[in-house]
């Protein structure tokens, strides 16, 4: 089995920044892909940012420019540097990995962005 666990999280002011960290224990040929997600208050959850084995990466919109993900295959790890933060972005924070489907969750970091 795969546990994922986030830590990185925190309160920021608007413009600062972030760096997310996503330790995965274990390991899964299914994992070919790694990714963060995040559901704000009364919202559902949606895809932040995900990047694939081989380096592919992709960006929701509205964090494009300003969120990157990275990945230490090393390490079993997968970031999420977020710059010029926005109260917007205030939401839990979700590291998920799988393959078709995504089969692994962590538990979740808070990220929160006051005005």
């Amino acid at each position: 089995q795969v546990q994922l666990v986030e830590s990185g999280g925190g309160l920021v002011q608007a413009g600062g920044s972030l760096k997310l960290s996503c330790a995965a224990s274990g390991t899964d040929s299914r994992m070919n892909a790694m990714g963060w997600f995040r559901q704000a208050p009364g919202k559902q959850r949606e895809l932040a940012a995900t990047t694939v084995s081989g380096g592919a990466s992709n960006y929701a919109e509205a964090v494009k420019g300003r969120f990157t993900i990275s990945r230490d295959s090393a390490k079993n790890t997968v970031y999420l540097q977020m710059n010029s933060l926005k109260p917007e972005d205030t939401a839990v924070y979700y590291c998920a990995a799988g393959q078709l489907t995504w089969t692994y969750w962590g538990q979740g970091t808070q990220v929160t962005v006051s005005s």
